[in-house]
């Protein structure tokens, strides 16, 4: 299907947008863009006709290959100010790698209707925590150690791939919870992302899938990825300095807001409504 050229021109304008957002976002909160991005492709797929029983999984796969740059150069902007817990993203790059791998291995088995409950139910979750979670709650005084940091571990990289998301969402009240300072643990997020993305891209390109958009390689959608790519990469570096230049809590609940709304429109369309 050859979508009208003035529509193709205003998704275009649009995927600059979110891009420039979600670069934005990644930089900032540490989040890696994926909960901005996921709904972008979801929508804009749909719209060009391609909303078959396997486009969540092309806007999974595409997402997670924009966060493996976007989240690159916000690991850099934040590893130049010395705030990456590089201990951290070493002792759990192993299991969120076997987490990840596991997370695209499922996804390529469920319907696209599957994944958008699955994102709505998650998206959801992550909002709420934005919005009420308390800064001074802790679990613990250290990281999880042990078998735990193996589940722990493993979970955030498969919830992350079945959401398209860099593990930012998971990964920043994990760390602090057990202590790691917001800067610290938005900066130690971001190469979560990294972690997640590289096995996952890797793997999603062999997912075959029925009636994707055209020049999609396995489940990646180039031209989204590269429109989006191109504004992430700009932006991420400018959301990082806002991270440290500004108090991110009145920007937490604005964002928290947009993320429920998106979740819970996803959960609807899952739903049939």
């Amino acid at each position: 299907m050859i979508a009208d050229p003035v529509l193709l021109m205003q998704l275009t304008a649009l995927l600059v947008a979110i891009g420039a957002f979600a670069g934005i976002v990644a930089g900032l909160l540490g989040v890696g863009g994926g909960i901005v991005l996921v709904p972008a492709f979801f929508y804009l797929f749909t719209a060009l006709g391609y909303g078959g029983a396997q486009v969540m999984q092309v806007c999974l796969a595409t997402s997670l290959a924009t966060i493996i740059v976007t989240s690159a150069r916000s690991v850099q902007s934040h590893n130049k100010r010395g705030a990456v817990e590089w201990p951290i993203l070493r002792g759990w790059a192993l299991g969120i790698a076997i987490g990840a791998i596991i997370g695209v291995l499922t996804a390529a088995l469920l319907r696209s209707v599957v994944l958008q409950g699955i994102f709505g139910v998650l998206g959801v979750l992550i909002g709420l925590w934005f919005a009420f979670g308390r800064a001074d709650f802790r679990l613990g005084d250290r990281m999880p150690t042990g078998p735990l940091k193996g589940v722990i571990s493993s979970t955030i990289g498969f919830l992350s791939v079945l959401m398209g998301i860099g593990g930012g969402s998971f990964g920043v009240p994990l760390m602090t919870l057990y202590g790691v300072p917001i800067h610290r643990a938005v900066a130690t997020a971001a190469g979560f992302g990294i972690l997640i993305a590289v096995p996952s891209v890797l793997s999603f390109l062999f997912v075959p899938v029925a009636d994707a958009p055209p020049l999609t390689v396995g489940a990646v959608n180039l031209p989204a990825f590269a429109i989006v790519v191109v504004m992430t990469t700009m932006t991420a570096p400018l959301g990082a300095r806002l991270a440290h230049a500004m108090d991110p809590k009145p920007l937490k609940l604005v964002f928290a807001v947009f993320i429920i709304l998106m979740a819970l429109n996803m959960l609807r369309k899952a739903l049939g409504f």
